[in-house]
């Protein structure tokens, strides 16, 4: 179900939590980052913020087809931003079960109190809009599904391209993509059990279950909570990790690797596979790299709170000459750049940043990346090649083009690890819920 800025006790005026939502719209549709756009609002709204922002852009799409057939003419940005913010929290929701965040009238009221603040001279428009929508909302609501965009909120050339790398599933990801993602935990292992630590939520009022292997440290919260209100958090005795994410660590090390062994996290920000990592084996001589020394202060961060350590880089890992010592690695975890593809209904403002051109850019880093790489590898090292995208370019196109041209590597099929994992139920991990879309791949060096 969908979290409703009241359930998270907030008491800010709507009218202000639409007009931060719709400026986060605005600057999504600008080309600028969610993320981003959310540091920059009062800690007081942002979580009621972030709330609406979510679900606006989630419906995007739909969003922008009734606005078009509302008013041809687009309104000023920061007019059009609330307008279609205030369409998306109107439109029908498919689930039964979700109940609307606000009342239709309610969300009307605000919506205009929120265009004079932003606009005065526009909140006038913003009624008729928005009360004509009510009004005509099924006949706009079935016109706007007839496009592709309005339809299934992603651009055109992503649903084209999910079409043609998963013919039989595209529209099940991208259903996935529009629903809100459960909360999953990483308990330390060095620390505790999963099932220890449901227990311990169970004390606190929060209900959650263990996921078992092949992710024995999973928690999968029923319903989502502030970090604040986790047991032991501050503590490091649990992160927050998507399961996927949590295949990456020990696929890297395997059976177990010699104590001391030296491993190499090439693109580590924002630092939980890194310390994932060390939780599994704290005897690693780890090496986390990234070319962003500001995002690199994140892995500092995360390994600060769960009393961790390793050598931090900021570098951009094809440059060998400038950060590597000479010593071949025993095992290496490429998380490399990507689309972000798999991992949309996380970040649902990614869909509309990115262009089809970045995809082919992005998998050119990805090919020089890995080639930059294998060379450190030491003989009888392990590779692990890991995208959170569902594009088959970036994960098994990628790694044949990889195969062909360094004839020395032979890739392993490890079942529930390797491939694509798709964000639906019947992926590899069943009985998991749902996971984030994720790409691996295991390349051996004789």
């Amino acid at each position: 179900m969908s979290q409703s800025p009241q359930s998270a006790g907030l008491s800010a005026p709507l009218h202000r939590l639409l007009s931060q939502a719709a400026d986060a719209v605005q600057g999504v549709r600008e080309g600028k980052s969610l993320t981003e756009l959310l540091g920059r609002v009062p800690a007081d709204l942002r979580p009621g913020t972030q709330a609406l922002a979510f679900t606006a852009l989630r419906r995007l799409g739909a969003a922008e087809a009734a606005r078009q057939q509302l008013a041809p003419k687009a309104p000023p940005p920061r007019v059009d931003a609330l307008l279609l913010t205030a369409l998306a929290l109107l439109w029908p929701d498919d689930d039964p079960a979700n109940t609307p965040m606000y009342a239709d009238h309610t969300l009307v009221d605000q919506a205009v109190n929120a265009a004079k603040q932003r606009a005065p001279a526009s909140a006038a428009f913003v009624n008729a809009v928005l009360r004509r929508f009510l009004r005509e909302r099924a006949a706009i609501v079935a016109a706007a599904e007839r496009s592709p965009q309005g339809a299934f909120n992603h651009p055109a050339w992503w649903i084209e391209r999910l079409r043609q790398d998963w013919p039989a599933q595209w529209q099940a990801i991208l259903a996935a993509n529009n629903r809100p993602p459960p909360m999953t935990l990483r308990v330390h292992a060095q620390r505790g059990s999963a099932a220890s630590y449901v227990e311990r939520l169970a004390a606190q009022g929060i209900t959650a279950r263990a996921l078992g292997a092949p992710t024995p440290q999973a928690v999968v919260l029923d319903k989502p909570v502030p970090v604040t209100a986790l047991p032991g958090f501050a503590e490091g005795l649990v992160s927050v990790q998507d399961a996927a994410a949590q295949l990456a660590a020990p696929l890297v090390i395997g059976a177990g690797l010699k104590p001391g062994s030296r491993v190499l996290d090439a693109c580590a920000a924002p630092g939980g596979k890194t310390a994932h990592l060390l939780e599994l084996q704290p005897d690693l001589q780890l090496t986390a790299l990234d070319a962003d020394a500001q995002r690199l202060t994140r892995v500092q961060d995360t390994l600060n709170r769960l009393g961790q350590t390793a050598t931090l880089k900021a570098a951009d890992a094809r440059q060998t000459a400038a950060w590597w010592d000479g010593q071949p690695f025993d095992a290496i975890l490429l998380d490399a750049p990507c689309s972000a593809s798999g991992i949309v209904r996380r970040h649902p403002d990614v869909r509309w940043l990115r262009r089809p051109d970045d995809i082919t850019a992005l998998a050119q880093i990805q090919a020089e990346l890995l080639d930059a790489l294998w060379p450190l590898l030491a003989p009888g090292g392990r590779l692990v090649y890991a995208t959170c995208s569902v594009f088959r370019a970036e994960g098994q196109a990628q790694l044949d083009a990889f195969l062909q041209r360094q004839t020395d590597a032979k890739s392993h099929a490890v079942p529930g690890f390797t491939g694509h994992l798709l964000p639906l139920a019947d992926n590899a991990l069943q009985p998991q819920p749902p996971l984030d879309g994720f790409f691996y791949a295991l390349i051996t060096k004789p």
